[in-house]
């Protein structure tokens, strides 16, 4: 992140905004009196280039406008070594150019002109550049960059299997697909609940029926009110999900991935409420009664018009405590 205001505390303003974020890497004017905290790194922006510091050489910066100039610049950066590359017009077939030629074995940093071109450098052929600076002018900017970027992902979530005690019909209600702009795998799915402190894993429609075809961009998540992990470790109500908004798509006790919603679509379907007893707490989840909608087992997913009790199903413990999805310390009971 290049802070870029012309005055000076507003920059100072723009990192701290930043670091709130949790931004770690930063790209300052020369006389800014920014100081690296533990796990941060600070550039300094020269007219010559960019200063790393620690006596490392300046990185000059390299204006492509065309195709041979894109070949000279990558011909030249030797093994090991790194490239700064600006676009003075097209930039993303360029990148991904630039990318299938070096294999792996040299770095290219890439200044954006706004942080809306910021994904695309990141993820350009899967692999993305191994930077992206981008100028930013003011800490509402910052905002928009973080929503555009993905964060890490949460990480140590804490996996059971818990015992379902009764399966109910719960009417009729409002349930929410979402479709997502990933094709996910059988295994996976999103964690829903009625309660922040438990989330059911609701594995994904890759496996159709037999009277449906496979939805592998699919899960059929639950009622409006249930919970949703997000991919920044957050919850949100099924209810506010909206177009590319980032979920944790997660296999039990397996690997997980930020995927981006494309699509929701509420309807009015036939549910159930799926009671699971959590170390003598109850914890629910209302779902649409189908045989496309699974809840996952230690045996496989099972759908659920087969749930029974004695049944048991996989979820994660999270913090109960919950402000605007953020996790808080607080007294909190949910029923």
């Amino acid at each position: 992140m290049q802070p870029r205001a012309e005055d000076p505390a507003l920059r100072l303003a723009i990192v701290e905004r930043a670091r709130q974020r949790g931004f770690t890497q930063f790209a300052l004017a020369p006389d800014d009196a920014i100081d690296a905290r533990p796990g941060e790194t600070v550039l300094r922006v020269r007219p010559e280039g960019i200063d790393r510091g620690g006596g490392q050489p300046l990185l000059p910066v390299v204006r492509i406008a065309d195709a041979a100039e894109l070949d000279r610049a990558v011909a030249s950066v030797p093994a090991g070594g790194l490239v700064v590359l600006e676009w003075t017009s097209d930039r993303v077939i360029p990148l991904e150019n630039a990318i299938a030629a070096r294999g792996r074995s040299f770095q290219i940093w890439t200044l954006a002109r706004t942080h809306a071109e910021v994904p695309g450098s990141l993820g350009a052929l899967e692999h993305g550049a191994d930077r992206v600076l981008v100028g930013v002018r003011s800490p509402e900017e910052v905002d928009r960059l973080e929503a555009l970027v993905e964060g890490a992902l949460p990480t140590g979530l804490e996996w059971l299997e818990a015992p379902i005690l009764r399966v109910e019909a719960a009417g009729i209600g409002d349930r929410v697909l979402v479709d997502t702009t990933s094709l996910l795998r059988p295994a996976e799915g999103l964690l829903i609940g009625s309660a922040a402190a438990f989330l059911f894993h609701v594995a994904s429609e890759a496996i159709g029926s037999m009277f449906s075809r496979p939805r592998p961009f699919r899960v059929n998540a639950g009622a409006a009110h249930s919970y949703v992990l997000m991919a920044d470790g957050s919850t949100r109500y099924l209810a506010e999900l909206g177009p590319g908004d980032a979920v944790l798509a997660v296999e039990p006790r397996g690997s997980a991935r930020s995927v981006r919603v494309g699509r929701v679509k509420v309807e009015r379907r036939p549910m159930v409420v799926v009671v699971a007893d959590d170390a003598g707490t109850e914890r629910t989840v209302f779902l649409q009664e189908a045989e496309t909608v699974r809840l996952s087992t230690a045996a496989g997913r099972v759908a659920t018009t087969s749930l029974h009790a004695g049944l048991a199903v996989a979820g994660v413990r999270l913090p109960a405590a919950r402000h605007l999805g953020r996790a808080i310390s607080e007294t909190i009971e949910e029923r």
